[in-house]
């Protein structure tokens, strides 16, 4: 079971991770787990909230906060992490 407000890691067919989280409104999320200003797998681990309406997740090592629709960075405009279509099984 996926908590709400929490993220998990999954491991995608061609091997990349992906950073999964559900809202408190039951949406689903999938960014790339990796943060791009580290390169270390850690997004999933990441705090999450919204900005504007629009959700998104903090990484917990340098509090960069990606949001969770477009994968851009809210603190960073040149940097962007991929986000993927979820479909709830």
């Amino acid at each position: 079971m996926l908590v709400p407000g929490r993220g998990v890691a999954v491991l995608l067919p061609d091997g990349r991770q992906a950073a999964l989280f559900r809202d408190r409104a039951g949406e689903l999320y999938a960014v790339d787990n990796r943060d791009p200003f580290t390169g270390a797998a850690v997004l999933s681990r990441g705090l999450t909230g919204t900005h504007r309406g629009r959700p998104f997740v903090a990484s917990p090592l340098l509090k960069q906060r990606f949001d969770l629709l477009s994968g851009q960075c809210l603190d960073e405009e040149s940097v962007r992490v991929a986000t993927y279509e979820v479909k709830a099984a």
